[in-house]
């Protein structure tokens, strides 16, 4: 008899997509990347704990092959033949940030090497360090679009360069990465000025969240830097507190969902996404699960935008 499989039963796997854990077999053309790692945190700890909630209530939403019809575009995504696994996590060690920093790095360059789309799910957003730096065997300049209430830009606290307020900088400090273009931020105090004039002087394209909100996503778009190859790193509370209150620094005023499915999408549309990260998520500051679910769904939208305009 034939198993229905449905999302109650079974092992939770993102959607319910076929687990291949040795990078060495991997064929696919999207790869799901756990990174259970909140060492970078100074405050709220508990995005090491993301991946597995996400896993979680992604099942919930699990069509396999026959892929997600859109009611609103009246198409169907990720059907087959396109195929998607999840790798299961990175190698993390807590306490050693160069050992974990190190197995991030070399997941996601054999994902990349493998010719997979590395979709990774944190974890903090110092883990964007080390996936940036995998980037760097694609040997094309990468253009960062950036989804945050937060700057990202902090140099160091005190002897700690690595933590999760330091990715934008340490991505810009790369030599593969090009131009940046970071939206949503928001929050009195969220960066020093010095921060943001550093960003500015880098060339990065900043977009507060009340503008997403005046002038609409699609003259957001237009700011976009046109680029051959784009990665997309979204933070959770890039969103508003209201939809995603399960994050280490939430904040209001800020973008919604449909706000940012629309940049996406237009954003898929401009060039070559090769790979994204949604960080930050930390389940049990939100008992009721909404923000593993935007973080969910967010993911599974991306990814049908990225293989709708896949050349």
């Amino acid at each position: 008899m034939e198993k229905l499989n449905q999302p109650i039963t079974g092992i939770c796997s993102f959607a319910k997509y076929p687990i291949c854990t040795d990078l060495e077999q991997l064929e696919a053309d999207i790869a799901v990347l756990g990174v259970p790692y909140d060492l970078g945190v100074g405050f709220l700890s508990g995005a090491r704990l993301g991946p597995r909630r996400i896993r979680e209530v992604s099942t919930h939403y699990a069509r396999g092959e026959a892929g997600f019809y859109d009611p609103e575009n009246e198409e169907q995504l990720l059907a087959a033949p396109i195929r998607i696994v999840d790798c299961g996590d990175a190698d993390i060690l807590h306490g050693d940030i160069e050992y974990s920093f190190s197995h991030i790095e070399d997941s996601v360059r054999k994902i990349l090497q493998k010719g997979a789309i590395p979709a990774i799910m944190g974890g903090d957003h110092s883990i964007t360090i080390p996936v940036g730096r995998a980037l760097a065997c694609l040997d094309s300049e990468i253009c960062i679009v950036h989804f945050d209430a937060h700057l990202d830009w902090t140099d160091h606290v005190g002897p700690q360069y690595y933590g999760n307020g330091s990715p934008m900088r340490r991505l810009s400090e790369m030599e593969h990465i090009g131009k940046m273009i970071q939206i949503g931020l928001r929050g009195l105090g969220s960066s020093k000025r010095s921060d943001f004039e550093d960003a500015r002087a880098y060339g990065s394209i900043l977009v507060p969240a009340s503008e997403v909100h005046k002038e609409g996503a699609q003259n957001v778009l237009k700011k976009i830097p046109k680029a051959d190859k784009y990665f997309i790193s979204l933070d959770i509370d890039g969103y508003d507190i209201s939809i995603a209150p399960g994050v280490g620094s939430p904040s209001p005023g800020g973008l919604y969902y449909d706000e940012v499915a629309e940049m996406l999408a237009g954003i898929c549309q401009m060039g070559e996404i090769v790979g994204f990260d949604l960080v930050e998520v930390a389940p049990q500051y939100d008992p009721a699960g909404i923000t593993s679910r935007v973080a969910a769904m967010t993911m599974l939208n991306l990814m049908g935008q990225i293989m709708k305009n896949k050349k």
